[in-house]
């Protein structure tokens, strides 16, 4: 009877390892999604809880993290602990810098009277909150739920892009000076019916604010529904693979 090496036998139990851990994987892929994303989507808020209690190290470098992914322009943030949830950028000029510079407003995170800034903006906030929070609803309904097609998401993803890439030619022409800020458009368009604080600049309930919230949402629940059952199905593949290939096997899992 043929003898197995040592070093043989050590290649198949790393080989057990591996599979095992990638089966418990594909049985609890959307547990880890949802309490990475969970974290990640969190730790903006994090930040603001972080310098109202005094820990400003950690704080700082959550802020200096993020600040790769999101521009943290502050009048189009929010704020924790102070008596506005948002600052209109006249309000932030007056008690930070007299500038329209983005990378001088940026650096703005708050302070003991008007609160502390979330690490991203409100887009940012609603883009990826929408994605682990759509999660959580398509759980239960999962094996009911068909994938959106690609034109389907590609409509979702539109208001984002149209209202995105508007904000960044608006802002071509200075912070506070592009036809985002003011919306004369709009205004013209709605006969100027609405509150004025409705048409002009980024303050929470204004049309830009409501513009980031729900085209960023909207791009999130679309992430979720052409994606997730694609990730369901190919995880589920994966499992019941290794659980055939243990059972011939005759290997517990």
């Amino acid at each position: 009877m043929a003898t197995v090496s040592p070093r043989t036998k050590k290649g198949r139990s790393w080989a057990i390892a591996l599979n095992r851990t990638a089966y418990r994987v594909s049985r609890s892929w959307f547990f880890w999604f949802t309490l990475i994303s969970g974290t990640y989507v969190g730790l903006p808020w994090l930040a603001p809880i972080l310098m109202k209690i005094g820990w400003e190290g950690p704080a700082r470098a959550i802020y200096f993290v993020y600040s790769f992914l999101c521009h943290q322009l502050p009048q189009r943030s929010f704020f924790l602990f102070g008596p506005k949830a948002t600052y209109p950028l006249e309000e932030i000029q007056a008690v930070w810098q007299n500038s329209s510079d983005p990378w001088v407003l940026r650096q703005f995170i708050g302070n003991a009277q008007m609160g502390y800034k979330v690490a991203w903006s409100d887009r940012m906030v609603s883009l990826y909150s929408s994605i682990p929070l759509a999660g959580l609803l398509w759980w239960p309904f999962r094996k009911r739920v068909r994938p959106l097609p690609l034109w389907a998401f590609a409509l979702l993803a539109l208001p984002m892009a149209v209202d995105g890439t508007s904000h960044f030619i608006s802002d071509l022409a200075g912070i506070g000076q592009g036809f985002r800020d003011a919306n004369l458009w709009l205004v013209n368009l709605t006969g100027g019916v609405l509150p004025a604080t409705f048409y002009h600049g980024d303050a929470l309930g204004s049309f830009n604010s409501l513009m980031r919230l729900i085209t960023g949402g909207l791009f999130g629940v679309g992430v979720v529904w052409a994606t997730f059952p694609h990730l369901a199905a190919g995880f589920d593949d994966a499992a019941q693979q290794i659980e055939t290939k243990f059972d011939r096997a005759k290997v517990e899992l």
